[in-house]
């Protein structure tokens, strides 16, 4: 089902039924600051089962993303968190970037690669952050990519809802995603490095 939702003022009937999918093992595709995002319950492993079935065994080694709603919440996914880093969340969170931080073992084992770390993003978007508030916990995400290389990401989401209506629960349409993914940020090393480069300007 495509569900619209203002991204300036969600619609807390239409969030209730995102919630709800959400709680019993179901997948969303949802708008963030960057470009729209397959999203489920971080706790629903039947869940990710599905994602696994949609993207192949691949997604098995997939770097996947929590989506939290604020840096708190960070802080209960993650080994200690010193000064600096903190600091350059603490600047550019909300916003277009994943932080690829060392996990703990709060995240379910399931996501867990042997590198073991996670990202972590915080969109600069009301929806998915009144979703996770909503839902009691993060979400884990992951971008939706276009068939089209040159294109990359669907930016509009009646396309998205047309492509993945029958893998998906819902589609939330929040008005068109952009179509350049967030900057990658590793700080698991002394000094912060960008792995890529996307939307987001990072402030030091």
């Amino acid at each position: 089902m495509l569900l619209q939702i203002h991204p300036d003022n969600p619609n807390p009937r239409e969030m209730a039924i995102v919630i709800d999918a959400l709680k019993n093992d179901g997948l969303i595709i949802y708008p963030t600051d960057t470009v729209y995002g397959l999203g489920w319950s971080i706790n629903s492993p039947k869940a990710f089962d599905r994602i696994v079935r949609i993207k192949g065994k691949n997604a098995l080694n997939e770097n996947f993303s929590i989506i939290c709603s604020d840096i708190s919440q960070v802080s209960q996914f993650t080994m200690h968190i010193n000064n600096p880093t903190f600091k350059l969340l603490k600047k550019n969170l909300p916003g277009p970037f994943t932080f690829i931080l060392n996990a703990n073992n709060n995240v379910p084992k399931f996501y867990k690669t042997k590198k073991k770390t996670v990202g972590i993003r915080i969109p600069d978007n009301n929806i998915p952050i009144e979703i996770v508030n909503m839902l009691g916990h993060p979400i884990m995400t992951t971008s939706l990519h276009h068939d089209d290389e040159i294109l990359e990401y669907i930016t509009d989401p009646e396309l998205i809802y047309e492509k993945y209506e029958h893998l998906v629960d819902y589609v939330i349409d929040g008005g068109f995603g952009n179509n350049e993914a967030s900057t990658i940020i590793d700080c698991t090393d002394i000094e912060p490095e960008i792995i890529r480069q996307g939307i987001g300007e990072l402030i030091l």
